[in-house]
């Protein structure tokens, strides 16, 4: 049985972590993490038929600080903003001591500065959830997008 408090630290986690990014605090997001976690974001026909490509690899939160710093210092891409839409947040226990795995529904808008909406990527997010001194922290974010398409520049993280 999850202990409610629990529940409800791993519920907001997610979705935090979604409005971090669409407010543009990426510094914040990445206290979410552990420092030895894994992020990666695999196209659904890779983990259907068990294929190793994936389209981003940080394999601890330094990598994910690197990418931050290349997003704000180095990086062309489109100008928008990101609007995640966070669904059907499901988690069972692990059997390591306050660890979950907490699977969920997620969906990308994204707007560009001429105020165009679109579709940007939806899947799932897999992860395996940390509970350290009270926080919920992420230990493992896998990113399965429906599509390997993706129709511009992936800049912001998914």
């Amino acid at each position: 049985m999850i202990p409610p408090r629990h529940r409800e630290a791993i519920n907001d986690l997610l979705l935090d972590y979604g409005a971090l990014i669409d407010g543009d605090k990426l510094e914040q997001w990445l206290d979410f993490f552990t420092d030895d976690c894994l992020y990666k974001i695999v196209p659904r026909e890779n983990v259907v038929q068990n294929l190793p490509g994936v389209i981003v690899l940080c394999e601890n939160k330094n990598m994910l600080i690197d990418r931050i710093v290349s997003y704000r210092e180095a990086n062309e891409y489109n100008l928008h903003y990101d609007r995640h839409i966070i669904s059907n947040i499901r988690i069972r226990d692990l059997p390591e001591r306050d660890a979950y795995a907490a699977e969920a529904s997620y969906a990308v808008y994204q707007t560009n500065m001429d105020g165009e909406s679109r579709l940007f990527s939806v899947g799932e997010y897999r992860d395996k959830i940390l509970i350290q001194n009270g926080a919920a922290k992420i230990k493992e974010k896998v990113i399965i997008v429906d599509t390997y398409s993706i129709p511009t520049l992936l800049a912001t993280p998914l």
